[in-house]
Formats: structure tokens, sequence, C-alpha cells
């Protein structure tokens, strides 16, 4: 975790960009990131001149040569203000976007790459702030840019690309993700998803990453992510990059417009909040997805892609409006039918509206789902989520400690605490779905729905088609008994206006 100081610095360098003359959140980001991978790259370079000092030969594919030393992060931090923003201008981003040393998805991004820094002193306080910064730790880069990217909350429109960390780590806990999945967000945007799942098995299967074959898995094929935005990749490939993940597969793909034949059931994990736009035109949608499912609404799209790129036996756990779960739609009904008969439907866990405020107050739900083209769905669980560890209003304010937010907080959470943070909740009762859940009466915040009851209430995965209300029994008093007491309560009134004119006379 990043310390105060440094996130100081980080609003600091932030105001500097805004009262420079940046105010969009993601070309701000964009260029710090320019400015890390420059930072990377010496140190890419100074650890292959020790490796050959230590071998006595010369550097094995080193990433600059003497020519191009003078573009070096070493050489450009010691120059005056002026000449340092010529050199990085002039000579490091023409330099960048030709780069072909370092084979990684961030440097092929690299290629467009554009230098926006207006002026010479906001350059200099960027490489002097990054410098300070011990880039070399995977905690703390990761950290700066996570920190980073959670200033995109604030901006407006631009919020769309970010989903709430806690949010993400829910979902990458339930689907438990192993160093041997090959995980696909279609939707990448920042890589969120993406950087949780490869915590989660650096963190849960590190003795399985020692083995050779599958560290080469996880650095090279693990992890796979689309976007149709050329900023959103270079940033979620800096992202990965920064989470110690050398090789991520990020590309350019609109994943609803292009045929993903190639694609089809490659993957064994999807982790995804596609946007939903609304409505795409016939002709722009991908032939292969309107065979699943017929219609131009995006979030069935999206569902009908997860389908098709998922291998049989895959699981997804997907972000969907509440629209879904109970549109009346023949394509509505038609993919809620899909994934409960054809495939196997595991859960849906209710949002509340406020998740995804300031920039937006849309009711969502999670939906949790078994590609296996054969059934498989035996009781379905639902979870009504009323409370994530932060206030649902725009100012998401923690409700609690620190320690005792997320899906695994640090300290244990008390009764009272569970009604503000409900994660932990979720997670240990999701893990128990197929045993004591099963038992749950439909009056509380979890329980199982069998099959048939979904399939007779014409497939609605709203959880208040299923829930149902306590009603406490309210014992009601006479009539006359409280005209007695009103009449009581009338005269006391009256006496006491009585003594009151007294006092004042």
């Amino acid at each position: 975790m990043i310390t105060g100081e440094l996130k100081s610095k980080i609003d600091r360098l932030w105001d500097a960009f805004w009262s420079g003359g940046i105010s969009n959140p993601l070309e701000v980001i964009e260029q710090i990131t320019y400015l890390m991978f420059l930072r990377r790259l010496e140190d890419i370079q100074t650890r292959k001149e020790r490796q050959a000092l230590r071998s006595g030969r010369e550097p094995v594919s080193p990433i600059y040569t003497k020519d191009t030393n003078v573009l070096r992060w070493a050489e450009i931090k010691e120059l005056s203000a002026d000449d340092m923003f010529t050199r990085v201008r002039d000579g490091v981003f023409p330099w960048l976007r030709g780069l072909g040393g370092d084979d990684s998805t961030y440097a092929h991004h690299m290629k467009d790459a554009r230098f926006t820094i207006p002026t010479a002193n906001l350059l200099t306080k960027a490489v002097d702030l990054l410098d300070d910064i011990p880039l070399g730790e995977g905690d703390t880069k990761g950290d700066l840019y996570e920190y980073m990217l959670s200033k995109i909350a604030t901006a407006g429109q631009n919020g769309q690309f970010r989903t709430p960390r806690h949010i993400i780590q829910l979902m990458v806990e339930m689907m438990n993700p192993g160093p041997d999945d090959d995980i696909c967000d279609p939707a990448c945007g920042t890589a969120g998803f993406l950087v949780s799942a490869a915590e989660y098995v650096q963190r849960e299967h590190g003795d399985a990453l020692m083995d050779a074959t599958r560290q080469m898995h996880f650095h090279a094929s693990m992890f796979h992510g689309f976007d149709f935005d050329s900023t959103m990749l270079r940033i979620a490939s800096m992202n990965m990059l920064l989470h110690g993940i050398e090789q991520p597969d990020i590309r350019y793909r609109d994943s609803l417009a292009e045929n993903v034949a190639d694609e089809a059931e490659q993957y064994s994990l999807i982790l995804a909040n596609p946007p939903f736009a609304g409505s795409l035109d016939y002709e722009t949608t991908a032939k292969d997805l309107q065979q699943i499912v017929k219609t131009k609404k995006t979030e069935l799209l999206f569902l009908a892609l997860f389908l098709r790129l998922l291998r049989p036996g895959g699981r997804a756990a997907v972000i969907v409006p509440e629209g879904v779960l109970f549109g009346s739609s023949k394509a509505h009904k038609g993919i809620r039918q899909l994934l409960v008969e054809d495939q196997k439907l595991d859960a849906v866990v209710k949002l509340p509206s406020g998740v995804f405020k300031p920039y937006a107050g849309v009711s969502t739900a999670i939906l949790v789902f078994t590609k296996t083209n054969s059934g498989g769905t035996d009781h379905v669980w639902f979870y009504d989520m009323t409370a994530d560890g932060f206030s649902l209003d725009d100012k998401r304010t923690p409700l609690l400690a620190e320690a005792q937010l997320g899906p695994n907080p640090s300290t244990p959470l008390t009764e009272a605490d569970h009604t503000r943070n409900n994660l932990p909740d979720i997670l240990a009762r999701w893990n128990r779905r197929d045993g004591s859940e099963r038992q749950r009466a439909r009056t509380e915040q979890s329980f199982c729905v069998p099959k048939q009851d979904i399939a007779e209430q014409g497939y609605d995965l709203s959880i208040n088609r299923y829930k149902e209300i306590v009603h406490e029994d309210i014992e009601y008093r006479p009539p006359l008994e409280i005209i007695e007491d009103l009449e009581v309560l009338e005269a006391e009134i009256q006496q006491g206006m009585s003594e009151l004119k007294g006092l004042l006379k």
C-alpha cells in the first residue's frame, strides 16, 4: 500500500497537470504511463548491463545503443528543464513509437504514443516524482498505478471504465482462478479484472508458479484483454506490466462487431463488466453472436459473446444491468432460458444501485455461470447485497475501517459491521451454496431456488420474484381506547395552556 506522502505527491502532480491544461484524467494517466515505461526501460537496460559485466560479454538484446543512450532515463533526468523537454519531445517519443527492443504488448501499443505535456516545468515535476518512487518493488508500482486509476472514478463519463476494486476482488475470489486457467476480459478497460486475477493466482498458487511451464503460461498466455480504445489498451498493458505480468495478451478488438470464430472456446474463465451502450445496428454486429441471440441490445450480445468464448467447463462472473434479469422481450427471455436450460447458471448476486456512483446509479447484478452445452442447472443461488462497505451516495465514503473492507477483511466483522459490508458474507455463503444454503428460507438475504421454480416464472432472475417478505403480527388497540386516550391528552394540553397563560400574566 502506498503511503500518504506518496499519495500527496501524486495529488500535487495531478493538480499540476490540471492547471497545466490537461484536464482529461485518461490523458494524465497516459502521459505518466509513458514516463513510467521509460523509467522501466532504464531498469531493464541496467539489469542487462550488470549481467553482461558479470559474464564478460556484451549485453544481450540491449534496448539502448551508443546512439540512443542519450534518450535513457538516467541521462534525461540530469538535464535542465528546457533541455529535458526538447529531448523528450523531439528524441524520446519518436524513438518510443518505433521501439522494437521490448517485445511486449505495451511496446506494440506505443506506436501511437503522443507527447502532450505542455510545459518544461510540468515535465520536470513528473520526472522528479517518478525518480523518487521505488518502481522496482512490485507492490509499490502496482499500488501507485491503482491509485492513479482510482482518480478516473471522479471523472464523470470516464468513470465507466472503472469497476470498484472490492467488487472485482469479490468476483475473483468467487471464481478462484488457478495456475492453469486461461482468463479473458473482452472489454478490459484498464485491466482491473485481469490484474486482480493475477494477484490472486500469485497469492494462492505461488508454489505452482515455481514450475517453469506454468510460470511461462502466467507471464505470456494466461491473461487476455480486448478493447477498442487505444488509450485504454496502453493503460491496461502498463497496469499489467506494473503488476508483474510481462507479456499479457492485450489487443485491439471490437468484441461485438467482429467475428469471434478464431477465439471460440479458447478460455476457461471470463471476468468482465462490459459497457452497455444500448443498441447496435444489426449490420455492425457479429453474425455469429446473432446466431446465439437475435437482438441489438449490447447487454445480451455480450452474454452471447461470453458463451461463445468459453470452452466447455469454463466459468464466468460478469456484471449485467438489472434489466437482463427480468426483461420481457423475446431476446431477454431467450438468453435467460439458454443459461438455465442449456448451460449451468450458478448464481445471481444483486448489487445495490449506488455501487457505481458517482458516475452511474444504474442497478446491476453479478451473473455466475458455467458453460456446459448440456444443461446442469439444479438450484440457482441468490444473494441480495445491500451494503458493500461504502456509502451508496456520490461520495462513496468508507463505512468501516480499512481492515474491515473488501471480501477478505483482516479484522473480523461483527453483526453490526455486516450491515455495512456484505462482501465477506457473500463469499462465505457462496462456498456453502451446495450445502447449508439449500436450507435457507426465502426470507433470508441469500437462498437457493430450484430450476423448476425459475422455469415456471418464465426464467425471471430478479431476486424479488422469489424473495418472501416477513410480515410481523401487529396488535391493534380497540378504537374506543384510542379515542379515550386522545380525550385525556386533549384535556392535559388545555390545562397546560391555561397554566402557561396564567404565568404570562
